[in-house]
């Protein structure tokens, strides 16, 4: 990978890249979406102080609302399809801002929308639903504002939190751009001298170097270049923070924390159950990494050390290997679910698949209502790739089959929910992987690409949670959140699960301490991050069912994503086979981490 490894985006063949033209044909056509929109809003004015009219106007308000709806989310999505890719393109970023904006007045025009309907009262709108066949479906819906009802405010204080909405994400805005277009990497050296780019796109194939000097000097490129805007990026997740504590306490919630689950029926015990699962297991991890060290053959295990390859120089995995590989996991799923998927990767070019310069870090999967379910990643021809890609067309498969089944007030689902279907095609592709590649030195790599996924949702994702419940801890009691303040409280969190087994040279502990500054895409989500732990967790459990061959898992599971957002995220994953308010799912996914680690030091022992 030499520094002109990386095209730029003008140069990445159309076979590689997410069918934008699918959405709109041009930028011209998304310009006329945008202004068409905007013709529309003063017609949403026009039910103000109306609804209680009876149920055939409350039906018209929804069919009126939802149109706009629609429209702006294909709005949305096209500017995504632009703007991610290339942080240099300033039109694309100058679109992303205006769709942005428009997303404001779009909220503000709908919202006096929710305090007229609880004056009209819940029971009252429950019965017209009854009565009025277009309303019919709006039951669950109902409800869902019934648990808010305390929560909503005035139809006056609602039209000035949507308005403000636009300018409360301008921080995390800055941090991504920041990251993603200011941010400059010097390149990794290798042993031999050679020079590797580091970019979003490229930093974890690079972690993952058999190269200790690769990866040693891309960590700390990469974090260093990260602290140098430590302070500004400290100020954007404290005004994000901050944001948060605004809103919870503007809708009379106790706590950001509580603001952020009690819509979706779910207990702030199920966030502190995770927790505490996870510090129960942190010493599987110290026997993680004394495992990897000698696999490695170290005398010392550093934090670059972490996510490098067991298994030295691996065969290149194409692509379209990662895609075979990936449908056959998923065949108990039926055949039917395995056309949709190829067909949407293959031939509707859902994916944006190899990394170029510009294009920001990680990966999601993205679309709305009458878009494919796009998916963005940095494909880098190895095992860790595909399951990224697997996790993805997780997601993918999840929004298109609720949006193929659920009217459009259920077409999103809870972000509890989306972890699960991602984490659930890691779990069956894995186990299909270990099944019917005996090679041990293919186990070790399945094995790798397990715990590297373990990594980042049973260690990094629950130290952030734990880092995001402090920091909005000491917002909410009027403390400050500074660059150091940042670190430090990071870095401990990081070292309790690293333990003795992770050194640290000079430097290495700002370093690590970093790692809250690298996540600009998830602590700006309000509690989004504790969900990648209950997601894993709630994966694992389905999966064993799926891979035991139990006796409708399968249906059941197609069932909880054909539901969306039509049932709560608890009931939901009821109806699949798991409950995630108990324990037990977090404590069995740690039992299958546990029996990972066994088998990885098995494999070792006997090379």
């Amino acid at each position: 990978m030499g520094q002109s490894s990386i095209p730029a985006r003008k140069d990445v063949p159309a076979e590689h890249t997410w069918d934008a033209s699918s959405v709109f044909e041009s930028d011209q056509d998304w310009e006329a979406e945008f202004r068409a929109i905007e013709r529309q809003l003063p017609d949403l004015s026009e039910f103000k102080g109306r609804l209680a009219d009876g149920p055939a106007t409350l039906a018209d308000w929804f069919a009126a609302s939802e149109k706009v709806l629609k429209a702006f989310g294909k709005v949305a999505v096209y500017t995504t399809l632009f703007a991610s890719v290339d942080s240099g393109d300033q039109v694309a970023a100058a679109r992303a801002e205006r769709a942005r904006g428009l997303g404001s007045r779009v909220d503000a025009a709908m919202s006096f929308a929710e305090p007229e309907m609880l004056a009209i009262g819940i029971d009252r709108l429950q019965g017209w639903a009854a009565e009025d066949p277009r309303l019919a479906h709006y039951h669950h819906y109902f409800d869902r504002l019934r648990t808010r009802q305390a929560h909503v405010r005035s139809a006056e204080v609602e039209e000035l939190l949507s308005q403000a909405a636009d300018p409360f994400g301008t921080a995390a805005s800055i941090h991504g751009v920041l990251a993603n277009a200011d941010l400059a990497f010097p390149p990794s050296q290798s042993t031999d001298g050679d020079q590797h780019e580091v970019a979003q796109g490229t930093i974890n194939a690079l972690l993952a170097s058999p190269d200790r000097e690769v990866r040693r000097t891309a960590w700390e490129n990469y974090a260093d270049a990260h602290l140098t805007m430590r302070n500004t990026m400290a100020a954007c997740v404290a005004t994000g923070v901050k944001r948060d504590v605004f809103v919870a306490r503007a809708r009379h919630y106790a706590s950001s924390l509580e603001a952020a689950l009690a819509p979706n029926h779910i207990p702030v015990e199920v966030f502190h159950n995770m927790l505490d699962s996870f510090r129960r297991n942190i010493p599987t991890w110290h026997r993680y990494w004394s495992i990897r060290r000698r696999a490695l053959g170290l005398d010392k295990l550093h934090a670059y050390d972490t996510r490098a390859t067991l298994t030295g120089d691996q065969k290149a995995l194409p692509f379209e290997r990662a895609v075979d590989w990936v449908i056959e996991g998923v065949r108990p799923l039926g055949e039917e679910y395995g056309r949709v998927l190829r067909r949407g990767v293959t031939e509707q070019r859902w994916v944006d698949i190899y990394p170029n310069k510009g294009k920001r870090m990680g990966a999601f999967s993205t679309g709305a209502v009458g878009t494919h379910p796009f998916i963005f990643m940095s494909y880098n021809d190895d095992i860790f790739s595909m399951s990224t890609l697997a996790h993805e067309v997780g997601h993918s498969m999840h929004s298109y089959y609720t949006r193929s089944t659920q009217p459009y007030v259920y077409s999103r689902y809870g972000l509890f929910v989306a972890e699960v279907a991602s984490n659930f095609h890691q779990a069956l592709v894995r186990a299909h992987l270990l099944a019917t590649n005996p090679d041990p030195a293919f186990q070790v790599a399945v094995i790798e690409e397990a715990m590297a996924n373990f990594h980042r949702y049973f260690f990094v994702m629950p130290s952030l949670a734990r880092f995001e419940l402090e920091a909005h801890q000491r917002i909410e009691r009027g403390e400050a959140l500074t660059a150091d303040a940042l670190n430090e409280l990071m870095a401990d969190l990081m070292m309790e699960v690293y333990g003795d087994e992770v050194e640290l040279r000079e430097g290495d502990r700002e370093r690590v301490g970093s790692t809250w500054a690298q996540f600009h895409t998830h602590l700006y989500s309000n509690f989004y991050v504790y969900q990648y732990a209950t997601g894993i967790a709630g994966a694992n459990w389905l999966a064993e069912r799926v891979l035991a061959g139990e006796n409708g898992a399968a249906e059941s599971y197609l069932d909880f994503i054909n539901a969306g957002g039509s049932l709560y995220p608890l009931d939901a994953l009821r109806l699949a086979g798991v409950d995630m308010a108990s324990r037990e799912p977090v404590e069995k996914a740690f039992q299958v981490m546990s029996s990972m680690v066994d088998r990885l030091e098995n494999l070792i022992e006997a090379r």
